[in-house]
């Protein structure tokens, strides 16, 4: 008697984000994950939903040229204030501005989606906003030592221990960790591409 074969992938995801790829595995989809090797710098003059919606979009027609005809999924978040893009800081002294930038104060996140199958490329962009309280400077030192910002648009995680510096949440909280299910849902359905609550087999998203 042979063993059950897993099914092959639906789709791959265009990031090594473990957090993305354990939003999606909510949904069960089987998938695979490539990294996209691109320019992610912002262009002269380009607006920060203009920025991310092209990130989403350029990660998953990138890897999509090498996906052997598998569906594509891109995604891409940022933090916005004082309309600068704030992405992943370089540095310990990066962080420390960025977390002062956002002390006290509203930010925006913006996280586009993007899906390259069957030879058409959808989109969806989600908008959110975070309110965070006053931070001390030995709060955010002690945050960078966390490890938590090293890699985290606007230097936080909103899935970690950053969370307690959020006094308010309004829109998407998975779309604030880096992949809004509910947009993500809606390109998948569309592309016949079925998650748990399509009909999927439970334990599909491997």
């Amino acid at each position: 008697m042979h063993p059950r074969e897993a099914p092959p992938p639906a789709l791959c995801l265009a990031s090594m984000s473990p957090r993305r790829r354990e939003l999606l595995a909510q949904l069960g989809v089987a998938h695979v994950v490539r990294a996209p090797h691109i320019d992610e710098a912002v262009l002269p003059g380009e607006a920060a939903a203009d920025y991310v919606v092209r990130m989403a979009r350029t990660k998953a027609l990138t890897v999509a040229r090498d996906s052997g005809g598998v569906a594509v999924l891109g995604a891409d978040t940022i933090v916005v204030i004082d309309e600068l893009i704030l992405g992943k800081p370089a540095d310990m002294a990066a962080a420390l501005v960025m977390l002062e930038r956002l002390s006290g104060r509203a930010h925006e996140v913006l996280t586009a989606v993007a899906l390259a199958a069957a030879e058409q490329l959808t989109f969806r962009l989600s908008a959110s906003v975070v309110r965070f309280r006053a931070l001390s400077r030995p709060e955010c030192l002690a945050y960078w030592h966390t490890g938590e910002p090293h890699d985290k648009a606007g230097a936080y995680a909103v899935q970690g221990c950053g969370a307690a510096f959020i006094e308010h949440l309004s829109g998407s909280y998975s779309g604030v960790v880096g992949l809004p299910l509910y947009e993500t849902a809606q390109l998948l359905r569309a592309a016949r591409i079925p998650t748990l609550l399509d009909g999927a087999p439970r334990g599909a998203g491997a």
